[in-house]
């Protein structure tokens, strides 16, 4: 733990998530109610090194070891706001643990995002992955030229455009990848905010459950189109599946943005618009597709992962094509029904408020940032595995 905050009572959430990165051994104590733990959790740390008590509870020991919690090993304490944590946290350190509250709570926690800094090809000053570790989510900018491009906003856009600001560049564009399920994407307002184009697939512009034209203004992309960022040209490539608009951001044989079409340990799941059996044989298609054109050495940089495999030494989620086709146990299907039947097997419930989110996504509801934060908890559920 920073030596700062071991003097205090608090640790940012930014705070914490370096000093795991780093390697320190950390234990979280969570003190919500267990049911709780549904609308999301802190995972970053083994499982080994979580426990879940009840505040009460923790405060009704006379001996804090009798929880389990190791008093050598740096303790961060967790609630929903931040308020109840920081008492807990101060009964640990009056016993002798090392103890802090994270600032904030799970609120905070399911916001930040950590920046990763990735190697911009030529024709790039910078690209930048942004880990929503929360719920797993990823976005990106890409700066060239003086000009900047995000991909695959959040909501909550601060760290994009400290970034771009950092950078000296002048935000030309925004985009998404597909429409999100998961969580409010913040392209459409901060595209209307900066005056720039929101760019989105025409295919997602429509409510899948009942057709309903959406009423975000975008800028339609196709199949082939590019996008202009300062000094390069971001390709368009349709790749339906996960969504009958999904699409892949490329920059020649360098990188590829899939959104959700292709992860690091799986592919998008083809079952959250009702639509299972039809949008599984379109998305074996563009997967076929794909292991036929692209490129093996291009690295891949989905929008979403699972777990902590998934991530790179640097922390960075990503990998190279060819190693996928090696290690993405879809990508290995060699046949059509086969890959149904492996789809099929690994489809069933998703959050009911997946359906609400792609409708706010879509223009078509409204939402408070009260309500956006409930809607937007737990991890995302967007893979097939």
């Amino acid at each position: 733990m920073p030596e700062e905050a071991s003097r205090s009572l608090e640790m940012t959430p930014e705070e914490f998530i370096a000093a795991v990165e780093a390697g320190r051994d950390m234990q979280v104590l969570d003190v919500r109610a267990p049911q709780r733990l549904e609308s999301g959790r802190i995972d970053i740390v083994p499982d080994t090194r979580f426990l879940n008590v009840r505040g009460s509870e923790v405060l009704a020991h006379e001996d804090l070891r009798e929880t389990g919690l190791e008093p050598a090993i740096p303790l961060v304490v967790v609630c929903g706001l931040g308020n109840d944590s920081r008492r807990i946290a101060k009964h640990f350190q009056e016993n002798g643990y090392e103890a802090a509250s994270i600032t904030g709570g799970m609120v905070a926690w399911m916001r930040t995002t950590r920046r990763r800094e990735l190697e911009a090809p030529p024709g790039f000053d910078r690209l930048i992955q942004f880990d929503r570790i929360g719920i797993g989510a990823l976005g990106y900018v890409l700066i060239s030229g003086g000009e900047a491009l995000i991909v695959d906003a959040p909501r909550h856009t601060e760290d994009y455009m400290s970034a771009i600001g950092e950078s000296g560049a002048k935000l030309v564009g925004t985009a998404d990848t597909h429409a999100h399920a998961d969580y409010i994407s913040g392209g459409p307002a901060l595209a209307a905010t900066h005056d720039v184009p929101y760019y989105l697939h025409p295919a997602d512009a429509v409510y899948p459950y009942d057709g309903t034209e959406g009423k975000v203004k975008f800028q339609a992309l196709r199949n082939g189109s590019t996008i202009r960022v300062g000094q390069t040209e971001i390709e368009v490539r349709h790749t339906p599946g996960h969504t009958e608009g999904s699409v892949t951001y490329r920059y020649g044989g360098h990188f590829a943005l899939t959104g959700d079409f292709i992860f690091v340990d799986s592919v998008g799941r083809p079952d959250l618009g009702d639509k299972t059996e039809e949008w599984s044989e379109v998305l074996w298609n563009s997967l076929l597709d794909a292991k036929k054109s692209w490129p093996g050495d291009m690295v891949i940089y989905p929008a979403h992962y699972g777990s902590t495999d998934e991530r790179r030494v640097d922390s960075s989620v990503g990998a190279t094509f060819q190693a996928l086709c090696r290690d993405n146990e879809p990508l290995g299907i060699a046949d059509a029904l086969s890959f149904k039947a492996w789809v099929m097997a690994r489809t069933g419930k998703f959050p009911v408020v997946y359906r609400r989110i792609k409708a706010i996504n879509l223009g078509l509801e409204t939402v408070d940032d009260e309500e956006a934060e409930e809607l937007e908890a737990g991890k995302n559920e967007c893979a097939l595995g």
